[in-house]
């Protein structure tokens, strides 16, 4: 029996990037001899074991073959006779089919080691055709790579397109689904996720709310970038720059997909585009089932982004309604995403990546004003019952339109 070091951290190590978790195959071994060595198994479909002591998984030496649909129909043979030529013949990239022994040798039977300098994401045989969730993988891997130089080559994109047409990506759960998009939002380029989805067309099935956004014009005046597919990445990659809070780049992805619903004579106008959005986020959300920290974020930002940009101009009473509707009294924090979120909406168009954005300044000191009203005060002074929610929106007002004022006068 011999253990090595597998996939990612060997990967990791060659990149010189810091090593999160440890995998390990074992060839020649079976589970009765990891029972005796302390192990505990993990799952019922495949021989995984779980060390006595680092709690790190460790793997029987296996091949797999395709018996069903989707990412999970598989059935897995484990024995003594695998060889780790042909554990590591089953994995979705040659540069995470490399393996390690203790004396620190690799082992790279399919040229990782050649990818990684060449700053390739290739596939390691023709049967990574046969699980639709590399088709997300490998367009994750192309985003938290994308900085390091990375591409996909292109006999692999041409798998991802077959099994996109393949009719395989229906058989994704929602679950996964939304697993690897949310580790994509990790990532220093999560645009980048979405756009070799698109490449291979496999945004269209697994998002088509985003997909429909490519070759909706917007007007050239405000967006020269004009796309707004073009434009929603572009904000995307802003809010990353802005932010490494996933809720804010999951956000500004789905902010304006209203505008994918606009009639066609209306173009490149979109008239209340954030309010038509917020039914096709919600379903999005369901469809994959996004955590409400995710959606409720969305749902404002795509509802309130207009009345942000425009700040400036409106009335004291209408920002104080922002205020109450996006519950900021108790989740100030929310304020401060929603704000960076429509800083990156300025920021995601061609030309317009380095621009200020006033309305952030103005609103937070907006928000100090009103919140300072205090209510204790109001009491003390006699208001009872509904009178005190009047009085405090009143003075709220007043404090705002007081500084609104100050602000025009220079």
């Amino acid at each position: 029996m011999k253990i090595y070091l597998v996939g990612g951290a060997v990967r990791d190590a060659l990149l010189s990037l810091p090593i999160k978790d440890k995998d390990y195959v074992v060839v020649g071994g079976s589970v009765e001899e990891m029972f005796d060595l302390g192990f505990s198994q993990v799952g019922r479909d495949f021989p995984v074991f779980l060390h006595p002591k680092t709690q790190q998984e460790y793997a029987l030496a296996r091949t797999e073959r395709k018996s069903g649909q989707g990412y999970g129909g598989f059935s897995c043979e484990a024995n003594k006779e695998v060889t780790l030529e042909q554990d590591l013949l089953r994995r979705d990239l040659t540069i995470n089919a490399m393996a390690q022994d203790d004396e620190g040798s690799i082992y790279d039977p399919y040229n990782g080691q050649k990818d990684l300098e060449l700053r390739l994401l290739r596939h390691v045989s023709d049967a990574f055709v046969e699980d639709p969730l590399r088709v997300l993988r490998v367009a994750r891997f192309a985003a938290r790579f994308a900085h390091l130089g990375f591409d996909i080559a292109d006999e692999t994109i041409a798998l991802m397109k077959q099994i996109s047409e393949s009719g395989e990506l229906d058989y994704l759960t929602p679950e996964r689904v939304w697993q690897e998009l949310d580790k994509a939002l990790s990532t220093k380029h999560p645009e980048v996720f979405f756009q070799q989805l698109r490449k291979c067309g496999a945004l269209k099935v697994l998002f088509p709310e985003i997909d429909a956004l490519f070759g909706v014009p917007q007007p050239e005046k405000w967006h020269p970038e004009i796309d707004s597919g073009i434009h929603t990445m572009l904000v995307l990659q802003s809010a990353t720059q802005l932010s490494d809070k996933k809720t804010i780049r999951f956000a500004a992805a789905v902010h304006d997909l209203g505008k994918a619903i606009t009639p066609k004579e209306l173009w490149p106008k979109h008239h209340g585009h954030g309010q038509k959005g917020l039914p096709v986020i919600k379903k999005l959300c369901q469809r994959i089932k996004v955590p409400n920290e995710y959606k409720e974020l969305a749902l404002l930002c795509s509802d309130q982004h207009q009345n942000i940009h425009n700040a400036l101009e409106l009335r004291a009473e209408t920002i104080i309604k922002i205020f109450d509707k996006g519950d900021f009294w108790r989740k100030p924090q929310r304020l401060d995403d929603l704000l960076i979120c429509c800083h990156a909406d300025i920021r995601g168009r061609t030309g317009f990546e380095a621009a200020e954005y006033p309305q952030s300044d103005y609103l937070n000191h907006c928000y100090q004003l009103a919140k300072d009203i205090d209510v204790q005060q109001i009491i003390s002074e006699g208001f009872r019952g509904a009178e005190i929610k009047q009085q405090l929106s009143n003075r709220r007002v007043e404090a705002i339109s007081k500084y609104k004022q100050s602000v025009k006068e220079g």
